[in-house]
């Protein structure tokens, strides 16, 4: 005699084969959906490759632009991207991972956590040229910066907090409430447990709000038009505050400037695959510091 728990168990496998052919059709869409994605990636950056590597040459990449000669060269942007990344990077994941921290183990009012976090989500979403109508008015005129890479720098950090301090969090919560309770379990002071429980656990989702703050860095260009200038003429100093105290254009700012009023897409492809390859070394870079602390 067929029992009730008989039933139940037949109704649920005649649902699942019910359900079986339309998880098979959801689970193809997505499968397709992903190779769509990853091909469109590919073919973008293989269409950059193709048609900017003829561009790039040892004059291209260690020289600067000359109109009397007219010739072209990227390095004074190339070493403005590297000073501005640097230095942002310097300033913003110190503050935004601190800042982190705060919000998720020490603030103990919540309300204001709330507000915070509403905040940055809502700063995150808010255009670039907006960012730099600020850092215009507030550090090249309020603070007599004038148009300069440190002004960008500063620009770009307000820009990257948000998604710095979002992932930060996010990364945080993540780690089990066991390792906090066990560490302090022992008599582990709170700092302890974060600097050798908590940052150690939550690295690979801090490194990702780093890897798309380099990112938005690196494609700027509305914000630092405003605030770094566009002028790459000049080789880099070798004083580096002499040089972040002067105006200079990035490799993004130099890339819309020959795609645009230029008219040299030629070059700007030559610019865009060497952005492609400072993009992709700077990730390998940082996951390799990163791998390396977790063997520490």
């Amino acid at each position: 005699m067929e029992t009730i728990s008989d039933k139940l168990s037949n109704n649920r496998k005649i649902t699942y084969r019910k359900r079986r052919p339309f998880e098979k059709i959801v689970y193809g869409v997505i499968w397709l959906l992903a190779i769509a994605v990853l091909a469109l990636v590919l073919y973008f950056i293989a269409t950059i490759l193709i048609r900017g590597i003829p561009a790039i040459s040892w004059t291209f990449l260690t020289t600067a632009s000359n109109p009397i000669k007219q010739t072209t060269g990227i390095f004074p942007s190339i070493a403005n991207t590297l000073y501005i990344i640097f230095f942002t990077l310097l300033l913003s994941v110190p503050i935004g991972v601190g800042g982190a921290i705060y919000l998720n183990e020490y603030a103990a009012n919540k309300r204001l956590v709330r507000i915070i976090e509403f905040a940055t989500e809502t700063l995150a979403g808010i255009p670039s040229i907006l960012y730099g109508v600020f850092g215009y008015v507030a550090f090249c005129i309020l603070f007599d910066l004038k148009v300069s890479l440190i002004a960008g720098v500063l620009t770009l950090t307000i820009m990257v907090l948000p998604i710095m301090i979002r992932t930060s969090q996010e990364a945080l919560r993540a780690v089990p409430k066991s390792y906090r309770e066990g560490a302090l379990g022992i008599g582990a002071t709170k700092w302890y447990m974060v600097r050798t429980i908590l940052l150690p656990s939550s690295l690979k989702g801090i490194l990702t709000g780093i890897i798309l703050s380099i990112g938005r860095m690196v494609g700027e260009s509305a914000a630092l038009l405003l605030v770094a200038g566009n002028s790459a003429n000049y080789m880099p100093q070798a004083n580096v505050f002499a040089q972040m105290a002067g105006s200079g254009s990035t490799l993004s700012v130099e890339l819309y400037t020959y795609a645009t009023s230029r008219g040299r897409n030629d070059i700007a492809f030559g610019i865009a695959a060497v952005l492609i390859v400072i993009v992709i070394a700077l990730n390998l870079l940082t996951r390799t510091v990163a791998r390396k602390l977790n063997k520490k």
